[in-house]
């Protein structure tokens, strides 16, 4: 009785759910930009090749180090559709491997059927925060999504979602602090006094959606032309240039859970860069937009020629610069005053791995008399703690976490711009120059690069330890797989994965819990305490190992 009791009321809340959710999402899931003299696939393309098509004056092609380089123009309609005409296959392909990790994230049929109610109504108010032109790009490009993901939603929706799946992700798994790091130097830093910045983008889904990586340049029917380094399909802008030398890059700061989600802070960066020529211009915008999770924005600019940070939040606002001095770092914790009494930034600062990542941009910057790109790279390559200390490779305290999507060097007064090859920012970083590209766009070969400015690949990438750690990476799902399901690994095999990492905190973290899932309790206290001699990236993990040797000794 008391059983059939529970699951009436399971049922009753499901049902009242799903009730809660039509009512609210009714408008959000019919709206749709307006349409007038909109056709697809209006302009024909010519493909050349697989990795070489144009549509007018647009183009899509593949370089000899795998990057694809777009160029685009049109009103936001058509620029969309230029974008999803162009990009079809990888479109789809990156839209399948997004959902097809939802579903390794959230195996339950039952669940996903959950999940995609409550995002529909989590969303339900999105459209209206998006600005217009946004919103028609985004429509523009949705006809060319897969079908086989209609069911989650029609096709210009998941479009919508996807370019909020950052600050989803951000608010409901407190996603916040993936490593992103990056740093701004000018004036007596440069060779030439003239302004760099440099980052890494460690937003990741898997090896797989970081391979075809687009380097997008537009030209947009209003405002300037830029570029900007993302994936197939999406218009936000992660990191990013303009014209006049005015640069975005974005750093995810900790937020509160937010009831509602409105304008991705993606697309508050592209308006910026779209927009906006001078900090002050960028600042004016910034504080306009109605925003769900906390970021900070990294502004440079060519005609300022120096770097801030505005930070932005649900609630809050602020703008860090720097006094007396021309370095400007950023990881994952806010530093203007607005927050100097904000709890989550407290806690960032006080538990995660942001501020280790600041102090060893600082200690490697302080090696350097003068910053160039190509020291700048090696910066972002950075595999080691502070003191330069081993601790472990795909440590959250590493610059180089070897997850990156991409690495990126900006010269915004030469509007230069490096943009990593894969593997990570491992691979060479291939550069490009903004006017040269714009005044190309009718040539007809492979690249719009500029091989003599390229920044080799790392000589890592050809080592016996990277080997291992793709291996590693390899062996820690099996791991993990095997102790979620509580399967049997032999000691052989446990050995093995040890060796591939031996520096790493969170290899001896999986043995010991693998080991005390199996009831081993001697041989888990003996790997939990190898993991509290290593550099353990944040607080959080350093508790929950000191607690199973709790109860490892009350047993």
């Amino acid at each position: 009785m008391i059983i059939k009791r529970k699951i009436f009321q399971l049922l009753l809340s499901v049902f009242l759910l799903l009730l809660i959710i039509s009512c609210g999402t009714k408008k959000s899931i019919e709206h749709e930009p307006t349409k007038d003299d909109f056709v697809v696939g209006s302009v024909p393309k010519t493909k050349v090749s697989d990795s070489l098509i144009f549509k007018g004056q647009s183009s899509l092609r593949k370089n000899i180090y795998g990057q694809w380089e777009m160029v685009a123009s049109g009103n936001p309609m058509d620029l969309g559709n230029t974008i999803g005409d162009l990009s079809a296959a990888l479109v789809q392909k990156q839209e399948a491997l997004f959902f097809d990790k939802i579903e390794e994230l959230v195996p339950s049929k039952f669940s996903q059927v959950l999940l995609r109610k409550f995002l529909a109504w989590y969303t339900r108010k999105m459209y209206i925060y998006v600005k217009g032109e946004y919103k028609d790009e985004i429509y523009g490009i949705s006809p060319y999504l897969s079908d086989k993901y209609d069911y989650i939603a029609d096709k210009y929706q998941r479009s919508l979602y996807l370019h909020a799946a950052h600050d989803i992700g951000h608010a409901m798994q407190d996603l916040a602090l993936v490593g992103c790091s990056s740093f701004a130097v000018w004036g007596e830093n440069t060779p030439d006094g003239d302004l760099l910045i440099a980052r890494n983008l460690d937003f990741y889904i898997g090896d797989e959606f970081a391979k075809e990586k687009i380097i997008t340049f537009i030209n947009p029917e209003k405002g300037y032309k830029f570029m900007s380094i993302s994936w197939a399909g999406f218009v936000g802008v992660m990191s990013g240039m303009n014209e006049k030398g005015l640069t975005v890059t974005i750093n995810a700061g900790k937020s509160d859970i937010p009831k509602i989600a409105k304008n991705p802070i993606s697309l508050v960066a592209r308006e910026i860069v779209q927009y906006a020529s001078t900090i002050d211009e960028a600042i004016t915008i910034a504080k306009e937009q109605e925003v769900f999770v906390s970021e900070s924005i990294m502004v440079g600019s060519a005609i300022d020629n120096k770097a801030v940070l505005i930070e932005i939040s649900p609630d809050n606002f602020g703008v860090f610069e720097v006094e007396n001095s021309s370095e400007l770092i950023c990881s994952n914790h806010f530093q203007s005053k607005a927050y100097k009494d904000d709890e989550n930034n407290m806690q960032t600062i006080r538990e995660s791995h942001s501020k280790y990542r600041y102090d060893r941009m600082i200690e490697l910057l302080n090696k350097e008399a003068k910053i160039t790109p190509g020291l700048a790279v090696d910066i972002l390559r950075n595999k080691k703690g502070l003191g330069d200390r081993n601790i472990g490779f795909g440590n959250e305290k590493s610059l180089n976490q070897l997850i990156a999507h991409h690495g990126v060097v900006f010269s915004p007064g030469r509007k230069l711009v490096w943009v990593s090859a894969n593997p990570y920012q491992l691979g060479a970083f291939v550069a490009f120059q903004l006017d040269s590209v714009f005044d190309n766009l009718e040539q007809r070969s492979s690249t719009f690069s500029l091989p003599e400015r390229l920044i080799k690949e790392d000589s890592f990438v050809d080592t016996q330890s990277f080997r291992d750690y793709e291996n590693y990476k390899i062996m820690k799902a099996e791991v993990q797989y095997a102790i979620k399901n509580k399967k049997k690994i032999s000691q052989d095999e446990l050995n093995k994965f040890i060796k591939l990492n031996p520096n790493s905190w969170e290899v001896y973290y999986l043995v010991g819990k693998y080991f005390y899932n199996q009831k081993y309790y001697s041989a888990a206290l003996i790997e939990f305490n190898k993991a509290l001699t290593k550099e353990i990236s944040t607080i959080p993990y350093k508790e929950q190992i000191e607690e199973y040797i709790k109860k490892i000794k009350r047993k």
